[in-house]
């Protein structure tokens, strides 16, 4: 297999420190350059004229095969996207040097180049020129970037009248439909509703799979994970992990979520006149909050609730999040009447127990909820807390690949007899377990 990008000691130096002030004319360039040397010396020892400089990007070295679809990912400032400019020619390097193979396309912004005071048609035209693609090549793929983006109404329209969504939709769209050999995606899935972000990973999935080489940078480790075969790590400038994809995201995932705090909602939710969500924790079923958690132990999930005052209509839960979107929701009320957990004036702790067994690799938010049933929402946020799971409960030797969606329960499988004269064909299976709910008990104070 060819080699599509090598990166040889690459870095990038940035002089930060006192402005400098920009030459109005060539009597001015002059000037400032036969006094710079004066100006040094004035303020040598000086806090007023003090210039550093910061590496983004220091001794960067690795090669990518061609069709190969790279995850880069890191904190921010970590210089992922100073990496991303020099392969697009945007910046150049202080050192080192990198090779690309082939005509490449940049997807770092979208919307760059948008003239508002032309029309959604005439801004494909120009967008795409700008990203490299020929008035030809445009006109063949026009009506598919209509259609992915949705607008066709308000083709002619100027963009100055557009909403936001609708800005982001047209400019994803020109960008999605570029034709290289070597594509850098600079964090584009992160703008636009729920259902866009959706359809532009899809996107994405259709771009991998025709055997382009994608570099791709994101913050959304499903993202990473769902569509890069490798991932490489970089913090403070220097490459500091490189492997697959899994393996660099489920390290990754466990620095950054070190410690308990994390777990705790910053501020209270809620009514005060009604009920308040003080705090959610993710706890293992040893009583800690440090992740990553393994799904062959149940996950304890405790929601703090202050009471103003006693109803008999009040439901408390939480959303499951996954891949973006609910997996499930579980209410403290689901079960028989009976078996709900009282919720009495003043501080209450809820636990739900979700079972062993149940839930597949990834990361997941639980993001609170309550409400006064069939009245109105107390709590119906967008507040959530993310851990991550690692999938151990399936011991079969076939069981390596990771399943499809959020979960991956061990069920039952039997060979079905031939029925008899006399079986009886009209069995039902056992109804789908519910997630426990208890009332934690305040502990006991000792004078």
């Amino acid at each position: 297999m060819s080699t599509a990008i090598t990166i040889s000691g690459l870095g990038k130096k940035y002089t930060i420190g006192a402005a400098q002030e920009r030459s109005r004319t060539l009597r001015d360039a002059l000037t400032n350059v036969a006094g710079a040397p004066i100006r040094r010396l004035r303020h040598a020892g000086s806090s007023t004229g003090h210039v550093r400089t910061i590496w983004a990007l220091r001794d960067v070295s690795f090669d990518v095969e061609a069709g190969q679809v790279i995850g880069i990912i890191g904190r921010n400032g970590a210089g992922k996207s100073t990496l991303l400019k020099i392969l697009s020619r945007i910046t150049e390097p202080t050192e080192g040097r990198a090779v690309i193979n082939g005509r490449l396309g940049s997807l770092l912004e979208v919307g760059t180049g948008f003239h508002q005071e032309l029309s959604g048609r005439e801004n494909i035209y120009l967008n795409g020129a700008i990203l490299g693609m020929s008035r030809a090549e445009i006109g063949r793929k026009f009506d598919e970037i209509v259609a992915f983006s949705e607008i066709g109404e308000f083709l002619d329209t100027p963009v100055k009248r557009y909403s936001s969504g609708m800005f982001v939709r047209l400019a994803f769209a020109v960008a999605a439909h570029l034709d290289p050999e070597v594509l850098l995606v600079d964090e584009v899935l992160a703008v636009g509703d729920l259902s866009f972000q959706r359809k532009c990973l899809g996107q994405m999935e259709r771009i991998a799979g025709t055997g382009r080489t994608v570099f791709f940078v994101s913050h959304n480790m499903n993202a990473v994970r769902g569509l890069c075969t490798r991932a490489v790590q970089i913090e403070e400038g220097r490459l500091v992990a490189d492997g697959p994809a899994d393996e660099i995201v489920r390290d990754y995932i466990a620095q950054q979520m070190g410690s308990a705090s994390v777990l705790e909602l910053p501020r209270a939710l809620g009514n005060e006149d009604e009920l308040l969500i003080r705090a959610v924790r993710v706890l293992d079923d040893a009583g800690k909050a440090v992740g990553p958690f393994h799904s062959s132990h149940p996950l304890l999930v405790e929601i703090d609730v202050d009471v103003a005052r006693a109803n008999s209509a009040y439901q408390v839960g939480f959303d499951l999040l996954a891949g973006g979107g609910p997996a499930l929701r579980s209410w403290h009320t689901d079960g028989p009447p009976d078996d709900w957990p009282e919720l009495k004036p003043g501080h209450n702790t809820l636990r739900c127990v979700i079972p062993s067994g149940m839930l597949n690799e990834g990361s997941y938010a639980i993001a609170p909820r309550a409400d006064v049933f069939r009245s109105h929402w107390i709590v119906n946020g967008d507040e959530a807390i993310w851990f991550e799971v690692v999938k151990d409960h399936l011991e079969s030797p076939f069981s390596w690949v990771r399943n499809p969606g959020p979960v991956a329960p061990l069920l039952e499988w039997e060979a079905v007899p031939e029925p008899g004269p006399h079986s009886d064909q009209n069995g039902s299976g056992p109804a789908e377990p519910l997630p426990e709910w208890e009332l934690v008990p305040e502990p006991e104070s000792f004078t």
